[in-house]
């Protein structure tokens, strides 16, 4: 994976917050959500919900299982699966892996990508639980178990 490498932590626009990110897909077919999360996450934790947009979900794994290492292909197989006009909107368990993609792409001149704020499922809460503090679940956004 080449391009230009975005460093440092800086935002810059980058993070869009779920319902955003939500209200950005509405009547958009050129605004598409990429899950960059791993298969396992997709199947046993859910994933977004967005038929009801008339919209698809585009599931591309940053990092892949099980050692986690990031996928050389991601940006090859992101080409492949998305427009030239298309706006991105990445997504991944709370926040990290998706803003990683996001800046990703921008340095591949995909300027129109985000990542959401929170991801799928949030940060942990004081209990070590997920989806009670931030992310597309916990603001009660559509999503299915598959």
């Amino acid at each position: 994976m080449s391009c230009v490498a975005i460093e440092g932590t800086e935002m810059n626009g980058l993070e869009l917050s779920p319902g955003e990110a939500w209200t950005k897909m509405v009547g958009s077919p050129l605004v598409k959500l990429i899950d960059v999360r791993t298969e396992a996450e997709w199947k046993y934790v859910g994933e977004p919900d967005v038929e009801t947009l008339g919209a698809a979900l585009v599931k591309i794994s940053w990092q892949l299982s099980p050692d986690m290492r990031v996928n050389s292909e991601f940006l090859n197989q992101l080409r492949e699966a998305v427009g030239a006009d298309d706006t991105l909107l990445f997504m991944c368990r709370s926040g990290g892996r998706s803003l990683a993609a996001a800046k990703a792409a921008r340095g591949c001149s995909i300027k129109q990508s985000y990542s959401i704020a929170g991801g799928f499922e949030g940060d942990l809460d004081e209990n070590g639980h997920r989806g009670n503090k931030a992310g597309w679940k916990y603001q009660g956004l559509p999503w299915r178990q598959t």
